[in-house]
């Protein structure tokens, strides 16, 4: 995978709108039209952002860094939220890339560490993650909570 890139996504660009029309086809029912609201509206605010893993030319997966995410969690920021690799792409390690760069962004903002929710277990401690906690989700549903520290 010698052509992918990693780019952070601003608001009113040509890559804005790819992203959107990348998110319009994901297959992550679950998160696609809140995703596509926050993106058409752009309720990022101060240092959240998008990532898009482009490969040739074209958006193959994304990630975003956020103040908050679906949980009731205020003190804990910012989260690596949403990371979605587009079937045909994944294997390919993208996800892995779109949090590091997530995270050198974060440290480089000047956190010294990030947050991940998951219900999976065993995914995340590959990226550096440790596990912290259970948390509750907004809908009731419980999901674990993942800490990485950034290296200064």
């Amino acid at each position: 995978m010698d052509s992918l890139k990693i780019k952070k996504v601003d608001k009113g660009t040509d890559m804005a709108d790819k992203l959107i029309g990348f998110v319009e086809n994901i297959s992550w029912e679950e998160i696609k039209e809140h995703m596509l609201e926050v993106l058409r509206v752009w309720e990022f605010t101060d240092w959240e952002t998008p990532f898009a893993a482009i490969v040739n030319g074209e958006i193959v997966g994304m990630a975003t860094i956020m103040k908050t995410d679906y949980y009731p969690l205020p003190d804990i920021l910012p989260w690596i939220s949403s990371v979605f690799v587009a079937e045909d792409y994944r294997g390919y390690r993208i996800s892995e890339k779109l949090i590091a760069f997530a995270n050198e962004y974060a440290k480089e903002t000047g956190f010294d560490k990030t947050y991940i929710p998951s219900e999976h277990i065993g995914l995340y401690e590959k990226y550096g993650y440790r596990y912290l906690r259970d948390i509750v989700n907004y809908g009731n549903g419980t999901d674990r909570l993942y800490v990485k520290e950034l290296r200064r």
